[in-house]
């Protein structure tokens, strides 16, 4: 099946290049970009590259100091098993903010799994998913709000959120050994290899 990613449905909003810690020979290094996708789609990526889509997204943690594990198989750091890795880790110091990657809509909120303190966010076909936060999960009445009142965040269930919008902060939360963003990307339903995505921002953004 062919996938058309879909930009224009994803409202723009003004480059944040001042955010790009770009560490590219270190991403290179941790992932093989590209490899986890489907062929289609990487054809996809390489036509939509050329036509400057990705100038409006924005690096998704502020402090970034490394990627720490890569989209693919690997050995859980936690107890070695043998598993596969469906996001980036990036490394950052405890309670450096997270950036909404691109304009949506808040669709999931939670704290009981082993992303720990998680966001998700919709943006047209792409959803974009946040683990390991700081903060916890509250609900009142038929609303859940993710509440980090020490880092002035408070998330609605729902809300709107511009791209590069401070959403959260990093923390230890859920199984992890160290403090990192655990940043996921779904285009379709289809998992996608975040540091292709970074490639491609980093990409557009240079010529700008």
């Amino acid at each position: 099946m062919k996938l058309k990613l879909n930009f224009e449905r994803v409202l723009p909003h003004r480059s944040r290049r001042e955010l790009f810690p770009w560490a590219i020979a270190g991403l290179l290094s941790i992932t093989g970009i590209g490899a986890f996708l489907p062929q289609s789609l990487q054809a996809q990526y390489v036509s939509n590259r050329q036509q400057n889509p990705w100038q409006y997204a924005s690096f998704p943690v502020e402090n970034f100091q490394a990627y720490t594990s890569g989209y693919g198989y690997r050995s859980s750091p936690v107890d070695g098993s043998s598993q596969f890795h469906y996001g980036l880790d990036l490394a950052a110091p405890i309670g450096s903010y997270v950036r909404s990657w691109w304009t949506g809509q808040v669709v999931e909120l939670s704290d009981n799994t082993a992303c720990g303190t998680m966001i998700k966010i919709q943006s047209g076909d792409w959803q974009h998913v946040y683990c390991h936060l700081l903060g916890s999960v509250q609900s009142d009445r038929n609303t859940r709000y993710l509440v980090d009142r020490e880092g002035g965040i408070i998330l609605q269930l729902g809300q709107q959120v511009p791209a590069g919008a401070r959403i959260a902060r990093v923390g230890m939360s859920g199984r992890t050994t160290g403090p990192h963003l655990h940043w996921g990307l779904k285009y379709a339903n289809n998992y996608l290899d975040p540091a292709l995505v970074l490639q491609a921002m980093f990409t557009t953004q240079a010529k700008l």
